[in-house]
């Protein structure tokens, strides 16, 4: 833990040499880190003293490391990064899509319970994918609670951490969450979570395919994440401004023109 709080980590798919990744679509793409560069950062983080640790870990024990968490459930989960993060004797939470499993790219339920069983935390990731926020009552409820229960029953063992699809969180989402049982809810809120944070609100920073090995060192530290909290602010005005809909398209025609 740093000066003011527990550095947690987003990562999503690993990007394999041949390997098509589960979405080709520019805006998914950025978020997919190849291989190599995870195995250099993860060998970072073990020679500077910072293990990886799982979200429950964060809770119980603030400053014993720096939390790993996977969104989505991509089959990369199961046969890329666990055996490299058994390697260093790492924890990390992977948060599933319960609708994405058996999905090509994706996880099958069986290796969703591999993935548990080899000893790594399984939290919820939604049913299908949606942007809660844009969600009435029954909907929430479908992607919280009723993706907890169904999971549960594929995965074989209790699943008490939940992370909001786009980071799209609320009130509402929190409440739903707390009643369906978890214990936290983590967004893609940039910043550290301290002492005592709201854990149905927990921040999480993201790593993307492009970020440098100095500049993820930064990061582990705590360093430099001013500027990241004025982009994510701005880009959450834009969504509130535009609606998810077009602002997911203008990101993705803007990305898709950077890489052409």
């Amino acid at each position: 833990m740093g000066a003011s709080g527990t550095v947690c980590l987003m990562y999503h798919e690993i990007e394999l040499p041949g390997r098509s990744l589960c979405d080709s679509d520019p805006g998914y793409a950025r978020y997919a880190v190849n291989l190599d560069s995870f195995t250099k950062q993860l060998q970072f983080l073990k020679d500077s003293g910072r293990p990886g640790i799982n979200v429950s870990h964060m809770l119980a024990t603030p400053g014993s490391g720096i939390a790993l968490t996977f969104d989505d459930g991509c089959e990369t989960d199961l046969v890329s990064a666990a055996p490299i993060l058994a390697k260093y004797g790492f924890q990390a939470t992977f948060y599933l899509t319960v609708g994405f499993l058996g999905k090509p790219g994706f996880m099958t339920p069986p290796q969703a319970r591999e993935l548990g069983d080899a000893g790594f935390e399984i939290g919820c990731h939604s049913m299908g994918h949606p942007y809660l926020t844009d969600l009435d009552d029954g909907g929430l409820k479908l992607e919280i609670a009723d993706a907890k229960n169904q999971l549960e029953d594929i995965v074989g063992r209790s699943v008490k951490h939940y992370s909001c699809p786009g980071g799209r969180w609320d009130e509402r989402v929190a409440a739903v969450a707390k009643r369906a049982g978890y214990e936290s809810v983590a967004t893609s809120q940039v910043g550290l979570n301290a002492l005592g944070c709201n854990p149905f609100r927990l921040s999480r920073i993201a790593v993307t395919r492009d970020i440098a090995l100095t500049d993820f060192q930064r990061l582990c530290s705590g360093k430099g994440l001013w500027d990241e909290q004025l982009r994510t602010r701005a880009l959450g005005i834009a969504k509130r401004l535009m609606g998810n809909s077009a602002y997911n398209r203008l990101r993705s025609a803007l990305l898709g023109s950077r890489s052409a």
